[in-house]
């Protein structure tokens, strides 16, 4: 008999009364990227407001909390410095503080971005190299107390062994965020999905989320309109919807907790539906 999901249940409190809670219903982070290349809506949000009415549409359609990202990390990407990336998403951060009532993450790698958002209010940061590529971040996450998105990565796709050698990738950056005194509790997971990983391996590692999961940490899956659905169904990233929607459900199945989506209603929809079946059977009350 499959043995039965058990989540990962926590309330977080930020410092101006915003909370997210963990362990009830998958929560849902809309996507809000201030960057002129991002693959699939690069230069629509440049200007502060339509970045607000964005962010504003995607909280009216459910999202739980914002992530906003000032450089594209989209395969072969032009890099920005700091101050760029700080110039594009800081106006947005103090815009959106007193236009939508939920959490901000944001999207960055680099110290010097992560403190002068946390100082213009964002409540999380989201690694994509999961404390490797600046030796400071660890050190700003533990200062601030925030909560830390550590997503896998690696500069090739040199694998002994692919799951397991994804989840010890993982759990390196788990040590390193304990190393330099960030709680437990305030860390969280990401696979990975299209960071240096083919088709074949993204497809596998999106069955076995549920590996990742028994670590102990909430998992946000961030699959939405990535290249590998989009090769699976031949199709344009403005056009996967559905391709999205399916991962959302197994990610659910497999005990991830949060998925990262441009599609909000669509998923949100997707999510309540299978909240109310996964949750059930794992225990917990089902989603709202």
């Amino acid at each position: 008999m499959k043995r039965p999901l058990v989540f990962y249940k926590r309330t977080y409190t930020f410092k101006d009364g915003l909370t997210l809670e963990f362990g009830n219903r998958t929560l849902i982070m809309g996507i809000l990227n201030i960057t002129p290349d991002s693959f699939s809506d690069g230069g629509r949000y440049l200007d502060v407001d339509a970045a607000v009415a964005r962010a504003r549409e995607m909280v009216e359609e459910g999202a739980d909390l914002i992530d906003i990202g000032g450089e594209s990390t989209r395969p072969g990407h032009d890099p920005v410095s700091a101050e760029e990336e700080i110039a594009r998403i800081v106006p947005v951060i103090r815009a959106l503080r007193g236009s939508v009532r939920v959490p901000i993450s944001v999207d960055t790698y680099k110290a010097k971005t992560a403190r002068a958002a946390l100082a213009a209010g964002a409540h999380i940061l989201n690694d994509v190299w999961g404390l490797k590529a600046d030796p400071e971040m660890a050190a700003v996450v533990a200062e601030h107390g925030c909560p830390v998105i550590l997503m896998h990565n690696r500069k090739k796709m040199d694998y002994a062994d692919f799951v397991p050698d994804v989840l010890a990738d993982l759990q390196e950056s788990v040590r390193l965020a304990r190393a330099a005194g960030v709680a437990d509790d305030h860390i969280w997971l990401d696979p990975g999905i299209g960071f240096a990983k083919d088709d074949e391996r993204n497809l596998e590692l999106l069955g076995r989320l549920g590996e990742l999961a028994a670590l102990g940490y909430p998992v946000l899956l961030a699959a939405s309109r990535k290249t590998v659905i989009r090769n699976t169904l031949g199709l344009p990233a403005d056009d996967v919807v559905e391709g999205t929607a399916t991962t959302t459900a197994l990610g659910i199945a497999q005990g991830c907790q949060m998925v990262r989506v441009h599609d909000v209603k669509a998923n949100k929809r997707v999510a309540r539906m299978a909240d109310a079946i996964v949750y059930r059977q794992a225990g917990e009350k089902k989603g709202d």
